[in-house]
Order: structure tokens, then C-alpha cells, then sequence
């Protein structure tokens, strides 16, 4: 890969001689079909306290319909990064879709949670849709429109970012969960022969074989420490059948990196990804997206949790109504204390709607504008200042969530502010990936990208429910002064696991600015991927 030669500007069809209407419908097309995969994360991180009552006995492990979405995207999104430079981005774009609306409409009839798991494992395809889009702007808009276009598709139109919060809340409030994979399906359905209608495919094509070894290594070893880094907590850290669980995926991924410098084809260059311009953007991405996948998930399940009052009541009430059953007699409300251990100051028992129009929308709002200004931004002065803005505001936030007082406002502000940083980081990485990686090489490199942000929302997942596990709640209950043993309360969590959640938010964002701060790549204005 040179470093400041231009390249030679290979036909990949792209739109120079077409009017601006064409152009902006072909974006807005794009845009919009990329949108599928933030939307239905924005709907499901929101929806998993209503949806875990349909799953008894999952408790914590409830996030695995966020981190397997995630880990499979990381998995899939190399190999459908690499068919797309192979076979064209439009059909795989279709067919990412197509899997896209399986996986829906098998979750939105299931009851059994493996069968749930696995249409979220189909799901997850559609993270690649974002990777496949990024390739058909750089392939198909005239150069000086390649950065904002990245930057409006890294932050939507607003489909998933504001409509999404607000029609999952109506839904899940007036019908049930299930209703979003229903309407996920339909909008995706709709998108279909948009697509196939308006989207011109790129003449991008490059000749090779796809490494199904490399995918399946990298998707084993990503799983087996993921594994790991959930479960440890109930198996024990150090215990040797735990361990074996990280040895064995750490191995995995050694051998892929083995695998790959020595075949033809290799789903990933290893030059490539070693390359500091790639390797900054990329480790960059895994630590700052632990962030993204600890705040989504954490300050819905909070705001959306009762009071501790509440959840007292509810527990004496409960105790009454049973010993009243028992003994044939009722007994005064003051007869049975209740008090939970470790208790917690969180929680205002929001709709998922609620929490959608109190906290959410703001953030969304902020987030679209934020990611258009940072496309703009890179095109003026380069995506390096913009991400390490980002990057700091990150930092920052993760710091005030784990420290301030979990309150509504708090949530508001911070969340709003945080939601800043949430756009600009968006839309810069795709940019500085463009502008690190020949044309040939797009497809893959961004489908690393992908890898990394899946990886990272994933671990951050996987890290928060080790922590909510270990601070969970339980109910200690007096009857006439006499102690009952203690009563689990499933899906209801203790501050400190949160907050411990919020630290390694604020640390992993602090290890990404550094890697953005050291960086020397995008510093000059962006060229839509012209010159490296």
C-alpha cells in the first residue's frame, strides 16, 4: 500500500455525469437500506427487559441477543465485505436483506431461546449492510461527495436514530415485542425493490477465492473468548475449565492470523491490517465501541427499571398475599419488612415509549446533525480532529455516567452530550478507512472495520453482564421479626455494576484517543479515497 501516491482512478460506475436528483436518490436509497442494522440494535437494546419475561431463566444472559448479533456481524461482515468486491456489492446487499427478514420473522414467532438466538444470528448479516454501502459511495458518488455521504450513511437518515426509538416504544407499549420484528421485516421488504431498482451495482470486481477457513478461525477464537469474558464470572475466573475457554479462542485467532499470511486468498491481508493507518483505525474502533454497546444497552435497562420503592412494595405485597394463603389469615402490612441487598437509586419504571421521548430522541436528533457536520469536517481539515473531538467527549461521558447521579436528567444530558461524540466517531472511522485503502481493497478493509465495532460493542456487552451479575439483587425479607432466607429478584441490578460498566467505558475511550492522537493519517482533507 503506497503512502501519498495517487492512484489511478479505476471505473467502478461511478455517477459524475448524473444529475444531482439521481445522485441523492441513489444516497438516499443507500442510506436508508443501511439503516436496517443500527435500527433494529436501537429497537432491541431498548426492548430487552420486555423482552426477557418471554425467556424465564435467561436473567443476565438476556444481553446475548445484542452480543451474538454483534459477534456473528464480526464474523460475517470480512467474508460479505469480500463476496461484494467478488460477485458486486448491490447483490450482496440483496441477499444480506433477504437473510435479514428470515431471521425476523423466525423471532418474531418463537418462544424457545435457542431458535430466538438463531434468528438474531441471521439478523446480524445485516451489519454488513453498512460495510457493503460504504463501498457503493466510494464506488459511485463523484469524489467531493464520497466524505458527507460516508458521513450522513455512518449516522442515518433518521430512520434508526429517531423514528426507531419511537415506533419500537409505541409498539412494544401498545402491542408487544414481538410487533418489532414484524415492522423490522416489513421495512426491509419495502427496501428490497428500492434497491434493486435505483442502486446502479458497481463495476468494482476483484478475482479471488473466499477464504471460508479464515472466517470460520476468526468466528470460532471471537466466540470462544467472548464466551469467556461472559461466563467467567459464574464459573470462575481462574478455574482451569474456565480458562480453557480463552486459551482455546485466543489459539483460534492466532492460527487465523498464521492461516492468513500463508494462503493465496486470505479473507484478511495481513499487510493490510498491520499497516498503521489501518491498525490505528482499527484498534481505535474495538476499544471506543465497548462504549457504544455499555451506554445503548445500560441507561435504557435503567431507565426503564421501577424504583426501589416500587420494587419493595411489590416484594411485601407478594410476601402478604403468599403468607395469607398459607396461614388463612392475613397479617398488617407493617408485620413484613423488606429490604434489598445491595439496593440501588436508579430506575423510573419508563415505558420503552417513555424512555424513547424523554432520553433517546435528543440524543438521536444530535447524533444525525453531528454525523453530517463530521463528513463536512473531514472534507475541510481531515476525520482525524473530528474523531479525536469524539473520542474525548467519549471519555468524558463514560466518567459522568459512573459518577453522577443516575437520574432522568442526568441520563438526559449526558446521553445528549455523549450523542455528539456518538456522530462524529460514526462517521469519521468509515472516512479515514476510505482514505487509507486502495479501491480494490475496500471491501475487505471496511469489512474489518465492521469486525472491530462488533467486536467491541460485543465485549463491552459481554463485560457490563459480568459486572450486572455479580451485583445482583436480592430480597431480604422479616415476617414478625423473623428473618427469611433471601429471594433472587431476577433482572434487577445493584449501582455498582453499572458503574463499574461506566469505568471501563471511560478507560477503553481513553485508550482509543490515544490511538487517534498518535495517528498520522487523516490529517489533511479527505479526497473520497483518491490518494494513499
Amino acid at each position: 500500500m503506497s503512502t501519498g501516491t495517487p492512484q489511478l482512478d479505476v471505473d467502478t460506475g461511478r455517477l459524475d455525469s448524473s444529475s444531482r436528483a439521481r445522485i441523492f436518490a441513489v444516497l438516499a436509497v443507500i442510506v436508508l437500506f443501511s439503516e436496517i442494522a443500527p435500527m433494529q440494535y436501537t429497537i432491541v437494546a431498548a426492548a430487552l427487559q420486555k423482552i426477557a419475561p418471554t425467556f424465564p431463566g435467561v436473567g443476565a444472559n438476556i444481553n446475548w441477543a445484542i452480543i451474538v448479533f454483534g459477534l456473528i456481524g464480526a464474523a460475517a461482515s470480512p467474508l460479505i465485505g469480500k463476496m461484494s468486491d467478488v460477485w458486486g456489492k448491490k447483490r450482496m446487499f440483496l441477499i444480506c436483506g433477504a437473510l435479514f427478514v428470515v431471521g425476523c420473522v423466525l423471532d418474531a414467532t418463537t418462544s424457545n431461546w435457542g431458535v430466538f438466538l438463531f434468528g438474531r444470528c441471521l439478523q446480524a448479516t445485516a451489519i454488513a449492510t453498512a460495510v457493503i454501502a460504504y463501498g457503493l459511495i466510494r464506488d459511485l458518488l463523484p469524489r467531493h461527495m464520497v466524505p458527507l455521504g460516508l458521513g450522513i450513511t455512518a449516522t442515518g437518515l433518521g430512520v434508526s436514530s429517531i423514528a426507531g426509538p419511537l415506533l419500537g416504544g409505541y409498539l412494544v407499549d401498545n402491542y408487544s415485542w414481538r410487533a418489532i420484528f414484524w415492522s423490522l421485516a416489513g421495512f426491509t421488504l419495502l427496501m428490497l425493490p428500492l434497491v434493486w431498482l435505483i442502486v446502479p451495482e458497481s463495476k468494482l470486481r476483484v478475482t479471488e477465492r473466499i477464504d471460508i477457513v479464515g472466517a470460520a478461525l476468526l468466528s470460532g477464537g471471537a466466540a470462544l473468548t467472548l464466551i469467556y469474558v461472559d461466563k467467567g464470572h459464574d464459573w470462575g475466573w481462574a478455574e482451569s475449565t474456565t480458562l480453557a475457554w480463552l486459551i482455546a479462542g485466543l489459539a483460534l485467532l492466532v492460527l487465523f492470523v498464521v492461516v492468513e499470511k500463508r494462503v493465496s486468498t486470505p479473507i484478511m491481508d495481513m499487510t493490510l491490517l498491520f499497516h498503521p493507518r489501518v491498525a490505528m483505525v482499527l484498534a481505535g474502533a474495538l476499544f471506543a465501541s465497548l462504549q457504544i454497546g455499555i451506554v445503548s444497552y445500560a441507561i435504557a435497562y435503567m431507565a426503564q427499571t421501577p424504583d426501589e420503592a416500587t420494587v419493595t412494595a411489590g416484594v411485601q405485597q407478594g410476601a402478604l398475599t403468599q403468607i395469607s394463603a398459607v396461614a388463612g389469615r392475613s397479617l398488617p402490612p407493617e408485620a413484613v419488612q423488606v429490604t434489598l441487598d445491595p439496593g440501588y437509586t436508579y430506575g423510573s419504571g419508563y415505558t420503552l415509549l417513555e424512555f424513547a421521548v424523554r432520553i433517546a430522541l435528543l440524543g438521536s436528533v444530535v447524533t444525525m446533525i453531528c454525523g453530517a457536520l463530521a463528513g463536512l469536517l473531514a472534507r475541510r481539515i481531515g476525520a482525524r480532529i473530528p474523531l479525536i473531538v469524539a473520542l474525548s467527549i467519549f471519555a468524558a461521558a463514560g466518567v459522568a455516567f459512573a459518577v453522577l447521579p443516575h437520574t432522568t436528567t442526568v441520563f438526559l444530558v449526558v446521553n445528549s452530550v455523549f450523542s455528539i461524540g456518538f456522530g462524529f466517531y460514526y462517521a469519521c472511522m468509515p472516512i479515514l478507512m476510505v482514505e487509507a485503502v486502495p479501491q480494490e481493497q475496500q471491501g475487505i478493509s471496511l469489512g474489518m472495520l465492521g469486525v472491530m465495532q462488533s467486536m467491541g460493542v460485543a465485549v463491552g456487552l459481554a463485560v457490563i453482564t459480568a459486572f450486572l451479575h455479580a451485583h445482583g439483587m436480592r430480597a431480604l425479607v422479616s415476617v414478625g421479626g423473623q428473618q427469611t432466607p433471601p429471594t433472587p429478584l431476577p433482572d434487577l441490578f445493584g449501582d455498582r455494576g453499572y458503574e463499574l460498566g461506566f469505568w471501563v467505558c471511560a478507560v477503553a475511550s481513553a485508550v482509543a484517543l490515544t490511538f487517534a492522537v498518535i495517528m498520522r493519517h487523516g490529517r489533511t482533507p479527505a479526497t473520497g479515497g483518491i490518494a494513499h
